[in-house]
């Protein structure tokens, strides 16, 4: 048999083997994730402090009708952090076949406390409005975030319209969320700002603003606990220097006390987020159960 005849031959074997290559199941979503989701970046859903505030949504393609939906609120103890920077923290959920939304806000160096909360509001009533446009069901809307993310999580989801940090975008009423996934998030400002556990990145959120004390409480999420509240998950490393654990466990007992249903995950070891793959896994194992037994589940 000639030589060319052999190649021909061997590279028609090759062809049809790659045909019927099977990808890891991982491989094969991460494969086919851009023609899963359509991507609408840098939609700006506030002006304020002559800033343009975005959002971006990433919204699943081959779905009818309202979706479950994450919206994922960065770090960076209100000072620092993007929502660009948070990109990979998105992707579990887009895995899970979510909609996701990725927030920014004001920082402190554009403006100070309590602009980042008022912000975040604004977007969640900006997302209940575009809810239509963007395939989004408003009776299952997650809220999410790490450290400074997860307290402006809380905030979102918990503060009352009476509290009057929502007239940035004042409109129809703010949905009432499904849940809230609280990653290590601070959960009594004044702590960190003037506390035994001062942050400096904290304390530029307040600068010299007078009536410090006021605001701090006016922003910290256990100002807000009461019934009636949205389910609440909690995951705080028990040996977190930066936002102490002890946020997470008095969160969870004043929420216990007032009757909301909640849970706190303790990553033992566990410091300000950087968790093991291990511990990643098994936080991500518990939040499907966690969203599954609250009817959340994809």
């Amino acid at each position: 048999m000639r030589p060319y005849v052999i190649l021909a031959f061997l590279l028609s074997l090759a062809v049809s083997n790659l045909s019927y290559a099977q990808l890891p199941p991982s491989a094969d979503w991460a494969v086919h994730a851009a023609n899963q989701y359509q991507v609408f970046p840098n939609l700006t859903y506030l002006t304020a402090s002559n800033s343009e505030l975005k959002l971006d949504i990433y919204s699943h393609r081959d779905t009818t009708g309202p979706q479950p939906t994450v919206i994922y609120i960065h770090g960076g103890f209100w000072a620092a952090g993007t929502k660009e920077g948070s990109l990979m923290a998105l992707i579990p959920w887009m895995e899970m076949g979510w909609n996701v939304v990725n927030v920014e806000y004001r920082l402190a160096r554009v403006a100070p406390a309590p602009a980042a909360v008022e912000d975040c509001l604004c977007a969640l009533r900006y997302v209940a409005n575009q809810a239509k446009m963007y395939d989004i069901d408003t009776n299952r809307i997650v809220l999410t975030g790490e450290s400074a993310g997860g307290h402006l999580a809380l905030t979102t989801g918990i503060i009352p319209e009476t509290a009057g940090l929502d007239r940035e975008c004042a409109g129809t009423p703010l949905p009432k969320v499904a849940a809230i996934i609280n990653w290590f998030g601070i959960t009594d400002v004044y702590d960190v700002i003037e506390g035994p556990h001062r942050a400096n990145a904290a304390m530029q959120w307040f600068g010299s603003l007078p009536d410090r004390e006021m605001i701090a409480r006016r922003v910290s999420p256990l100002t807000y606990v009461r019934s009636g509240l949205p389910r609440i998950l909690t995951i705080h490393g028990d040996a977190d220097t930066i936002v102490p654990y002890q946020h997470g466990v008095r969160l969870h007992e004043a929420l216990t006390k007032a009757g909301v249903p909640n849970q706190l995950v303790t990553v033992p070891g566990g410091g300000h987020g950087n968790f093991t793959p291990d511990q990643r896994t098994r936080i991500f194992s518990t939040i499907r159960e966690w969203l599954a037994r609250n009817g959340l589940s994809k």
